[in-house]
Formats: C-alpha cells, sequence, structure tokens
C-alpha cells in the first residue's frame, strides 16, 4: 500500500530498549476546529495536485505511548485518514498525530538485511526504508492486537518485496519514536539467502510491470551494518540507521553463539 506518511528528517529514531509486550487501546479522536480542518483539507487538496497518486485511506494515529509495566507499552490510538497527517505542517493550526507503522527486518543468511527505495510514485521518493507501512484501523468488530499487526507487517513484505511468510513467524524485534512522535513497531523475519529474496523482488517487478503498474519499492539492497547506509543514496527513513545497527549487533552476537 502507498506510503502516505511525510518525508522523516534525517535525525536518527529513538529505540524504546526492552518492549516485549505491547497492548492497544482504541480512544475517541480528537475534535478539530473549523479553522484547521479548512487548513486540512486545502493541503490536502494541493498535496493531491502535486501527486495525484496520493489517496486519503483509512490510518492508525497514536494518542499517547506510555509504559504500563516492565517490558510491556500501552498504545492509545484513534482513528484518522491520511489527509490529518498534512495538518501536522500547518504553520498555524498544526495539530500532534503520530502515525503507527508497522516495518519487517528481513535477514539473509549471510548476515545482511533488505532494504528498499521508495518509487517517485509514493509519498516519499528515493527513501530508503524496510519493508512497511502504515497501520489501518481494523474493521468495525475486529480487534487491532499483534496478530493483526503481525499479518499487516507479514501482507506489506509480500506486496513490496515478493516474500511471503506466515504471520506467525514475525517476531516483535523493537519499537522507535520517531520524527513528530511517529510509533514505528519493527518486526523480524526469518533469515533467507540473498538470491532467493533477489528473485521473488524481480518476479514481483515482472509481475506488477505485465499489469501497468510500478512496485513501491523501485529498487532492493541489502546492507551489513549502519556504516552502509550512507553508502545507499540518498535520504533515508529516520530509523534505518538505528534498526540497521542493531541487526549488526544481533548478527554478530548470534554468530558468536554459533562459535561457542
Amino acid at each position: 500500500m502507498p506510503d502516505n506518511r511525510p518525508q522523516t528528517a534525517q535525525t536518527a529514531a529513538v529505540e524504546l530498549p526492552g518492549v516485549r509486550r505491547l497492548r492497544l487501546v482504541e480512544v475517541a479522536p480528537p475534535r478539530l476546529t473549523g479553522e484547521q480542518s479548512t487548513a486540512m483539507t486545502r493541503m490536502w487538496d494541493d498535496a493531491v495536485a502535486t501527486n495525484p497518486s496520493l489517496f486519503d485511506g483509512p490510518t492508525v494515529v497514536c494518542s499517547e505511548l506510555e509504559w504500563e509495566a516492565p517490558e510491556t507499552l500501552l498504545l492509545t490510538w484513534y482513528r484518522a485518514t491520511y489527509r490529518l497527517f498534512l495538518l501536522r505542517l500547518a504553520p498555524v493550526h498544526s495539530v500532534s498525530a503520530p502515525s503507527v507503522y508497522v516495518t519487517v527486518s528481513q535477514p539473509t543468511d549471510d548476515g545482511r538485511l533488505l532494504v528498499g527505495r521508495m518509487a517517485s510514485s509514493t509519498a516519499a521518493p528515493g527513501r530508503w526504508q524496510l519493508p512497511g507501512g502504515t497501520v489501518e484501523p481494523p474493521a468495525a468488530g475486529s480487534a487491532l492486537d499483534m496478530v493483526a499487526l503481525r499479518r499487516h507487517a507479514a501482507r506489506e513484505l509480500a506486496e513490496e518485496v515478493g516474500r511471503d511468510v506466515s504471520h506467525h513467524l514475525l517476531e516483535l524485534w523493537a519499537v522507535t519514536r520517531g520524527d513528530k512522535g511517529n510509533v514505528g513497531l519493527h518486526f523480524r523475519a526469518p533469515a533467507r539467502p540473498v538470491a532467493e529474496l533477489a528473485g521473488q523482488y524481480n518476479r514481483l517487478v515482472a509481475a506488477e510491470g505485465a499489469r501497468g503498474r510500478v512496485p513501491e519499492l523501485d529498487r532492493i539492497a541489502f546492507i551489513a551494518s549502519d556504516a552502509d547506509v550512507a553508502g545507499l543514496g540518498g535520504h533515508c527513513a529516520d530509523f534505518l540507521p538505528v534498526l540497521a545497527a542493531r541487526h549488526a549487533a544481533c548478527d554478530q552476537s548470534d554468530r558468536h553463539e554459533a562459535r561457542r
């Protein structure tokens, strides 16, 4: 799905350490003033005029994120649409509206990490990041919980990279807070060979091209650590250096344990 988060600044996100569990609770959305609603509509119309591929789909917005217990975060959230995120940029009528998104860390069996570059048709053209996207609210009567988040993350990996993995195999790996307070819920998939992942991505590109569509990620690469991020060229998501460093540390730890 298109990633309608505004482009992030080049400041690094902050990882919230020690998160093992996440509880999600829905709350009522805040009311906007008439001036805020007018400004939001005007900004959205301008954005769509610049990039017609944008759509005002449903999304989850973080109301509050706090520790509920050791290793447990409580995330309260409300329903909105993508245009609300633009209102954060309004000089006078700005609102705090942190997005909630998922990513998938897809390691390779030689110790690297798959990353992708957002296509020109997305809201963040040229940005390097992990496969993922903004979280959508569940249908009425359904819960937004860890199972739903894992399924969403698995769907993003399939749609953007062509890699099908059961959501049961995805583990919550990290939680970050970044630009404008955005909350990143980062999952990790089992390692696979580089050739296999590249082949799945190339088949996805071919299938999308046959349908006259451009993939959300117009290029993929494999990095070993945060030191490789600068070599990708262009800008990157604020969480990428943080998670690339975490990946490198985990890989070194895994290799050390394997030698013992």
